[in-house]
This record gives structure tokens, sequence and C-alpha cells, in this order.
């Protein structure tokens, strides 16, 4: 993957965007000096890019998120700093999007300097396991729905279908058709299809495209 500066994560529920968002950090930090990765869901109160401050902090990732992260203080308050994901050039960031257009409103702030800069990718992470996005029409119709909230367009797809620990390499393969038809209904390339880095030996020789992803250490599964 060529890492433009700033790369927008988006998903329904459950999609799996904040793993998703993790590993691609930690990819752009082996070929960026300055990462960053930011929280913007002011929807869900729990913040699990938190959960991994420890080992974001180890590699030299910073980390963006409300103050309000991992409390039972319930409060849509986007941090400061968020300002320096458009501001400070020298800064390259991946952000974890809130689930659904709901959770895009925030992007919404940010939207006009993303777009005047245009150095970006505007990834949907999609998963055909969640009971909300099972088929193509179904998330094509939550992609429309994130587009109009954040006010940026789609430019890509990940693929990160799963059903967590207990996911098989069946699973991964037969979720490669959604994958594409999502793709000719959208007109948007998949950059990858992830999967757990148990699989990855057993797959990477019969899928295209395919990231290994490392787990939070706090979650067992995907999302």
């Amino acid at each position: 993957m060529e890492f433009k500066r700033i790369t927008l994560l988006c998903g329904h529920y459950g999609s799996g965007k904040t793993n998703v968002a993790i590993n691609l950090a930690y990819l752009l930090k082996k070929e960026r000096e300055r990462v960053a990765i930011a929280d913007l869901d002011i929807v869900n109160p729990y913040f699990r890019t938190k959960d991994s401050a420890k080992e974001l902090s180890e590699k030299g990732i910073e980390l963006i998120v409300s103050e309000y992260a991992g409390s039972n203080v319930d409060i849509p308050a986007l941090p400061q700093q968020m300002y320096s994901i458009t501001d400070d050039k020298s800064l390259n960031a991946v952000i974890d999007v809130g689930g659904d257009d709901r959770g895009a409103l925030a992007l919404g702030r940010l939207s006009d300097a993303i777009k005047a800069e245009n150095d970006y990718e505007m990834v949907l992470v999609i998963n055909c396991f969640r009971p909300l996005t099972p088929d193509a029409a179904s998330t094509a119709q939550v992609m429309k729905e994130i587009e109009t909230a954040s006010k940026i367009p789609f430019t890509a797809i990940i693929n990160n279908s799963n059903i967590g620990p207990e996911t098989t390499k069946e699973d991964v393969k037969s979720s490669l058709a959604y994958a594409k038809e999502i793709s000719e209904i959208t007109g948007l390339p998949i950059l990858f299809t992830t999967v757990k880095e148990g699989l990855y030996e057993e797959l990477k020789g019969e899928i295209d495209n395919l990231l290994p992803l490392t787990l939070q250490s706090k979650i067992n599964d995907f999302t």
C-alpha cells in the first residue's frame, strides 16, 4: 500500500475498523517518522484505540483520543489535538472514524481541509458477517450514508470479513465474492483482505493483497 498522509477508516459498527487502523498505523510507522492514530468516535463512549495506548507508545505512535476515553463519562467531545491532523503536514495520521453515519458526522469538521490538501485515502471497512451489512446492497447503502455525513468520498475498500476467533480460512475465502461485488457496485478498489496472523500462512498464496492482523491485547476478535 502506498500511504497517503491521511488514511481514514469508516464502516458499520462491528466491521473491525479499530484493529485495521492500529495495524495500518504499525505499517505506516515503518515508512514515516511521525505517525498518529486518531479516534474520532464520539458516539460510542468506549474507545478501543486507548486499549492499545501502551503498544502504540512503545512503537512511537501518537494517540489522539478524547480525555474521556475508557471512562464512564459519555460526553460527545472531540480532542483539541484532532486539528493537528490537518494543520501539521509533518504528521501522518490514521483516523478511526466512528461507526456508521452518526460517527462520521464528527469527521465533517475536518472534511474541507482534508479535501483541499487532497492527500488522503478514505477507506470503507467491510464485514459480511455483521447482521446489518450481510450483502453488497446493504453495505453500499451504509457507504452512501457515511459519505453524506462525513462530506468525503470513499476511495477504496478493505475486506475485514470475520467472525472473531472462530474465523476459518473458508470463512475468509467465502467473503471474497461479497467484497468483489461491492467493488463492482461502487467502482472502488479492494486494498486488502485482512486475516488474523494464524491464518496468514495458509492463505497467502490463495488471496491477493492479504494483510495479516495483530489483534489488540485486550480483545480476542477483529472488532
